[in-house]
């Protein structure tokens, strides 16, 4: 065995590791959640045109005003304001050449059926040609995910697809004779946690997940069952047999493929046995290998796979984020400890349950409270938090 790399540096050696993947055009509809491949440009200034932001009265000169003609959302209008005329405006609607103001038209009235009247307004009542962007502006670079948001910008600025990252295909192998794929555990045998939930784990971080299977455990079976995901991933996510016991094949069979690690073991509890390693040839180029144990597997999710996700994906390193613990966190010695706990109003609560084969804490948690090597986290200090892929 090696000695086990930091957390922090897990992380980043993995992440610097990748290259992202190609980019290609999408529709906007099939580009939520992907990674922008290009700067999201302006095709147009935003707003294009001059836009009343009120209901109300386009007018020029001074009141009163002849009401001359009618603007709605989505009109053309070839009307000029001359002085001493209005021309009713809807909001959204393109302002006619000659405005000199748009009155509101709760502020207005209108006499005859014909003049308008009102006081002049304090503030400019429309929105410019180029108020929010430029035309050929770089609106978001390259990296940032897709989001709703960014879907309904990429949209007003007139384009129909965006150039994202392709998704990492992973292909998710499970290892162990003793679980279950069915049914209550018992007589020594134990239900399979990982092979139902890592495929949703896995697209909760942006990948699509091509195959879930299962191989026994022997050194052909974990050969086969690699080679065979391998084939059809980019990259390989692997549970179990990370330690180097009597049924622990994976370092034999990365050793016989000809893998080269980027990280061997990592100094977390829990969670310590975990790797990723680059795979030669055709084929998958990585894999993760994450602990069998439910909660360590989490753990290695969050250290290892999304880092290594967001680097193909052509995203930055996941950021930390920074909460207030609410109760006394202890260290783990010169490990980093990643302390599973639920957000609340009084801050960061570890919970019970958290053992490295328990799953209730798992599904109660936000996220891990991270106590650096050698230090404590007192309650009402600060400390890093690193979320739950959702």
């Amino acid at each position: 065995m090696t000695d086990p790399i930091s957390w922090d540096d897990a992380r980043a050696a993995v992440h610097s590791a990748t290259t992202p993947l190609p980019g290609r055009p999408v529709p906007l509809a099939e580009a939520d959640g992907a990674v922008l491949a290009t700067p999201l440009v302006t095709l147009t200034a935003l707003p294009a045109f001059d836009t009343s932001s009120v209901d109300g009265y386009a007018v020029a000169g001074p009141a009163p005003w002849r009401l001359v003609g009618q603007v709605l959302a989505g009109d053309a209008s070839e009307i000029t304001v001359v002085s001493g005329t209005a021309v009713e405006i809807a909001t959204g609607a393109m302002v006619p050449f000659g405005t000199e103001h748009v009155i509101r038209l709760e502020s207005s009235e209108v006499e005859n059926g014909s003049w308008v009247t009102a006081p002049l307004p304090e503030k400019q009542e429309w929105r410019p040609t180029g108020e929010e962007a430029a035309s050929g502006e770089v609106l978001l670079p390259p990296g940032v995910r897709v989001t709703p948001g960014v879907l309904a910008l990429a949209a007003a600025c007139g384009h129909d697809v965006l150039a994202v990252r392709r998704r990492p295909r992973v292909a998710v192998v499970v290892f162990g004779d003793e679980l279950l794929d069915s049914g209550p555990p018992g007589a020594g045998r134990v239900r399979d946690a990982l092979g139902p939930s890592l495929p949703a784990w896995m697209r909760r971080l942006g990948a699509e997940v091509v195959s879930v299977t299962r191989a026994a455990d022997t050194l052909e079976a974990h050969e086969t069952a690699v080679r065979a995901a391998a084939a059809r991933s980019d990259v390989v996510v692997t549970t179990g047999g990370t330690m180097h016991g009597p049924v622990d094949h994976l370092h034999p069979t990365l050793a016989t493929l000809g893998a080269s690690y980027v990280v061997d073991t990592v100094a977390v509890r829990p969670g310590f046995p975990m790797l990723a390693a680059r795979l030669p040839g055709p084929g998958a180029s990585w894999l993760v290998g994450l602990p069998g144990n439910p909660q360590s597997a989490v753990i290695g999710l969050v250290t290892l796979a999304a880092p290594l996700i967001a680097g193909l994906s052509g995203a930055p390193l996941p950021p930390l984020a920074s909460v207030v613990v609410a109760n006394d966190v202890p260290g783990r010695g010169n490990f980093t400890h990643l302390a599973l706990a639920r957000l609340t109003p009084d801050g960061a609560v570890t919970l019970p349950h958290a053992g490295s084969a328990m799953l209730r804490g798992v599904a109660g948690a936000d996220g891990f409270v991270i106590v650096r090597p050698d230090t404590t986290a007192p309650s009402g200090t600060r400390a890093d938090f690193v979320p739950m892929p959702n």
